[in-house]
């Protein structure tokens, strides 16, 4: 039996938590007991405290001697994971890997420096007009290292810019935030898996977000409907994007920025799986490839690259919010879609989003085709 260290316990650690419990691992959990720590439920062991101690959970590991440690979908921990894998010389990603894929001013500099075309930007703590001169607007304003659509706004005029600054410095556990010009184009992202510093794209995810000045993903669509062309663009920025950043090993999660003329930006990336339920449910369902299977056997250092992923269905989910209340007919108890692989109200007050928080239930299928219902 495997030992296995995971870190958060939210809804959306859970599928992590039964695939290592359908693997007969002994799981034992890290996170704040906080109403929402569902986990606590699955897990083994469960540990009342916050994933940022880093020595506290280090500790704990030692004296449990852990066979692997690891997270998915969720940023905050992914630093952690690295110094404890570091310290007990398991499988994972560096510490400066961590530091590069979770830290939005240092995964800037870091593109810059390794010549990836990116949007121009600038990494402040507080509002100050003189630093914007050679800006043209409209620029992007978001926390340094929070993820989830947080504190992020587009700004059009100095005043804007002022207050979105203090709004996302105020979110930000560094008090910095990132501000960048706007590119305007379709966002997917990229969902790839590595081990010992080789790489494989998995399959390409076209998103859905809300109109400005917010930037929610309202639904998420695999595979993407852009031409080989574009993809073969998106190939070749996204392993550029993961040498740069020192990724060797587990899943990682690209967002992409594709242009009208068919030029591509790196938004961000994350040494970790997609969340909103595409690295947990829709990877799968398209590809028949077991992502969180995946990502488990890596932290255990038993994987081996499948021979060949290929698309194999169409899979997708929809967030429901004020923004896509059409979606409610769908979600009454007697409609019996075939589509339609699970769905749920979380919360049955809808909010327009402002950020992922504010999405109030979910609807994930799986096709012969692209379902659209927006």
């Amino acid at each position: 039996m495997k030992k296995i260290a995971i870190l958060g316990a939210s809804y959306l650690q859970l599928p992590l938590v039964k695939k290592a419990k359908e693997n007969n691992h002994e799981v034992h959990c890290f996170a704040w007991d906080d109403g929402k720590a569902i986990c606590k439920e699955y897990a083994d062991y469960f540990y009342d405290v916050s994933v940022l101690e880093k020595e506290i959970i280090l500790a704990k590991c030692k004296e449990i001697n852990i066979d692997g440690i690891l997270t998915i979908a969720t940023d905050i921990c992914i630093p952690v994971i690295a110094y404890v894998a570091h310290a007990l010389a398991l499988p994972g990603n560096s510490i400066e890997c961590s530091l590069l894929t979770t830290n939005k001013s240092l995964m800037r500099k870091c593109f810059e420096e390794n010549n990836i075309l990116s949007p121009r930007s600038i990494t402040v703590s507080e509002f100050n007009p003189d630093d914007f001169k050679s800006f043209s607007y409209p620029l992007i304003i978001k926390p340094s290292d929070r993820s989830g659509s947080l504190g992020v706004i587009k700004a059009d005029s100095l005043n804007e810019c002022r207050e979105a600054i203090e709004n996302a410095v105020n979110y930000s556990f560094s008090k910095t935030c990132v501000v960048e010009e706007y590119i305007n184009g379709k966002e997917v992202s990229v969902e790839t898996i590595s081990l010992n510093g080789q790489h494989k794209i998995i399959t390409i995810t076209d998103k859905i977000i809300t109109k400005e000045p917010y930037f929610v993903e309202l639904a998420h669509h695999q595979p993407t409907s852009f031409s080989q062309d574009i993809q073969n663009k998106i190939y070749d920025i996204t392993y550029a994007m993961l040498e740069a950043t020192k990724v060797t090993n587990g899943a990682s999660h690209v967002e992409l920025m594709i242009t009208k003329d068919g030029t591509v930006f790196p938004i961000e990336i994350g040494s970790r799986m997609g969340g909103d339920f595409i690295g947990s449910d829709l990877v799968q369902l398209s590809t028949g490839f077991d992502y969180v299977q995946a990502v488990l056997d890596i932290a255990l250092g038993q994987f081996n690259f499948p021979a060949e992923i290929s698309q194999k269905k169409y899979s997708g989910v929809y967030f429901l919010s004020e923004n896509t209340k059409n979606l409610l007919p769908l979600f009454v108890e007697n409609n019996k879609e075939e589509y339609i692989i699970k769905k749920e109200i979380t919360n049955s007050s809808l909010q327009q989003a402002h950020s992922s928080n504010d999405r109030s239930g979910y609807l994930i299928y799986q096709s012969d085709k692209k379902i659209d219902l927006l």
